[in-house]
């Protein structure tokens, strides 16, 4: 059709054709076999916009040879779900590997009641779900679903696999294929797109269809030019919503309260998410301030629970509040390197042997054994303290912590040092 969108029209039909995300589809890729074997569990697909969830499942349906059923989360309510899933129960097979497909896309705009009108059709297989969501699954599902289905991420597209995005629109496209379309420079698409593939090629279009002569040479002053020329306002779904949280977020840890109730008033304007907000800096407050102020996490939590009860206009007041309180906090970064550190060292140093003293002995045998022999009871000894070695021999000593500076955790380093002294080095600040 002449009025189809470019990303509509090039929409790859096979895995052989879909690009990016090789981290799932690739060779070798976590969910490619279930797809090439039809043993394919429900699922949710979650990632930013324009990262392919949508083609992924009619991708998923295609090479299964499933019947496919999609529903809007936007304007389909309770009954939509059940009619479609009588239909999916009449038309498919009883079981799993020849379910129909029931896709729904921004299935975290799903109410508590909607989700829990999928249960049944979940849990006894008479569907296999996709949902596409492009917010954080364990926040917006509702658990008992969410138990039910494998959480797959889709990551932002490459600049690699945008540049071929570019190639394969020009050459496959039968509109396109048939102009005289040069790519001289791609530089200022791809940083407009965002890592978003739709966007990327409605920019594209967008270039192409303004351009009257012959041939269409595409230059970043083009793109700029165009693009400025059509300013889109503030996008929920788009690149200033993560923009803006960004800058939002930045400035909260570069404790510039001024700047932090700007980037939210942009975002409350803009009609964000205010349960997005609150979660960001839920985040914050144990990532950038941690143990420098743990009332901080106490104080975001209580914003999240407020924002979840008290709708808008009142939530922005509380909203407020909170990022003013985060952003004069003092920061401290140090729980969020020991977690990255610990993480790290596990996968350096694989599954090692707990040791025996601190292992569990619930039978004889274990007992007998030694499980838990050599433990000392903390609280049997002077200042509730024995000095013990807790961590696998392999990596003794290894200071995974390190307090941060500040008045709270410059105390516990030197609470830290007296115990542990000779045992763990915990750097001084200076």
């Amino acid at each position: 059709m002449q009025h189809t969108p470019l990303a509509e029209r090039i929409r790859p039909k096979s895995l052989d054709d879909y690009l990016s995300q090789s981290h799932l589809v690739g060779k070798g890729g976590s969910l490619r076999q279930h797809i090439l074997n039809g043993t394919i569990p429900s699922l949710i697909l979650w990632g930013p916009p324009g990262t392919g969830k949508t083609t992924l499942a009619q991708i998923i349906a295609e090479e299964s040879k499933r019947p496919f059923y999609t529903l809007s989360a936007i304007n389909s309510g309770v009954k939509d779900i059940r009619e479609v899933i009588d239909k999916a129960k009449n038309s498919g097979g009883l079981f799993t590997s020849k379910n129909p497909i029931l896709f729904i896309d921004e299935i975290h705009r799903f109410s508590k009641s909607q989700q829990d009108s999928l249960l049944a059709a979940v849990e006894k297989g008479w569907v296999t779900l996709i949902g596409a969501t492009t917010e954080n699954p364990s926040f917006e599902v509702i658990p008992a679903l969410l138990s039910r289905c494998q959480v797959y991420v889709l990551d932002a597209f490459a600049k690699a696999d945008l540049e071929k995005l570019l190639q394969r629109a020009l050459t496959k496209d039968d509109q396109l294929s048939k102009k005289d379309i040069q790519i001289k420079e791609s530089d200022a698409l791809i940083r407009i797109s965002g890592g978003d593939a739709r966007k990327l090629l409605n920019v594209f279009e967008l270039v192409i269809n303004a351009q009257s002569d012959a041939p269409v040479v595409i230059t970043n002053e083009l793109v700029l030019k165009q693009v400025q020329a059509n300013p889109a306002r503030y996008d929920k779904t788009g690149e200033q919503h993560y923009d803006i949280i960004s800058a939002f977020i930045k400035s909260i840890r570069g404790s510039d309260p001024n700047a932090a109730v700007y980037w939210l008033a942009r975002m409350i304007e803009g009609g964000e998410d205010l349960k997005f907000i609150a979660r960001r800096m839920l985040i914050l407050a144990s990532e950038d301030i941690g143990n420098a102020n743990p009332t901080a996490l106490i104080m975001a939590n209580n914003t999240f629970q407020a924002v979840s009860t008290i709708g808008y206009p009142e939530s922005r007041i509380i909203l407020s509040q909170c990022a003013i309180y985060l952003a004069t906090s003092l920061k401290s970064n140090a729980s969020y390197l020991a977690i990255g550190t610990a993480q790290r060292l596990v996968k350096e140093t694989g599954d090692l042997s707990v040791p025996l003293g601190l292992r569990n002995a619930p039978t004889k045998l274990m007992k007998e054994l030694g499980y838990g022999e050599e433990y000392k009871y903390a609280h049997d000894h002077p200042g509730n303290f024995a000095h013990y070695d807790f961590m696998p021999s392999e990596i003794s000593g290894k200071a995974i912590y390190q307090p941060g500076d500040n008045p709270r955790e410059n105390a516990q380093r030197e609470f830290l040092q007296k115990r542990w002294k000779d045992h763990y080095n915990y750097r001084n600040k200076d």
